[in-house]
């Protein structure tokens, strides 16, 4: 899934329409998350009504008032709409944790004749790897809500992303608390060869330094 957006520019739905341009943002952003693309259009009326439904099931499985950790899922709007200005009038009706193209990326055409839709509202499920689980979603979200995304994860194999995260952390972390030890084990190390070399060179000057006369 990284692969399909990497050199592409992702923008946040917040106040300050925050940008993703880097390659590191795109992958820590989309990397091992189920990935919803949410074709649609300001001026599609089906799309105005689905549209509080995705917000809702998006917001039921994301946000921590709903749920203890947020879900490994993203939702990504690929706008269809015939100006910026509608696409910025229906972004607002949509969650603010969601992600869009910019309007002038011609990629938004792209990926709806990728994955041949035909119908508004679409939207596309796909497993952190880019294969398709649902070519569409749209009634098993308004029939299942929040639920359907058991169906998803189990369907996608999805690694649990906390267990990869305190595995990282447990190994950088052991690196941390083991690299000053080690450091100060060879550093003492160092010392106690050092005072050895002196104290052997001085043993030398001792047994030589009185010449035959004593």
């Amino acid at each position: 899934m990284v692969d399909l957006f990497l050199g592409k520019v992702l923008v946040k739905n917040n106040k300050d329409k925050d940008e993703l341009d880097t390659e590191r943002e795109i992958i820590l952003r989309l990397q091992n998350r189920i990935l919803m693309l949410f074709f649609g259009s300001g001026d599609c009326e089906r799309c105005q009504d689905f549209a509080p439904t995705l917000k809702d099931f998006f917001k039921k499985l994301t946000d921590e008032f709903y749920v203890e950790r947020s879900a490994q899922l993203v939702l990504l709007y690929i706008s269809l709409d015939t100006s910026e200005d509608q696409q910025e009038k229906f972004l607002k009706e949509l969650p603010k944790r969601c992600l869009f193209l910019p309007y002038e990326d011609p990629y938004r055409k792209e990926l709806g004749v990728m994955f041949e839709v035909e119908d508004l509202p679409t939207v596309v499920v796909l497993r952190p790897d880019c294969s398709v689980l649902s070519p569409n979603a749209v009634t098993e979200i308004c029939t299942l809500g929040p639920d359907c995304f058991r169906n998803w994860q189990e369907g996608a194999e999805l690694i649990d992303r906390n267990f990869m995260m305190n595995e990282e952390f447990d190994e950088s972390e052991m690196r941390s608390m083991t690299d000053p030890i080690r450091r100060l084990k060879y550093k003492v190390e160092d010392k106690k060869k050092k005072k050895k070399k002196d104290d052997d060179e001085d043993d030398d000057d001792n047994d030589g330094g009185g010449g035959p006369w004593g």
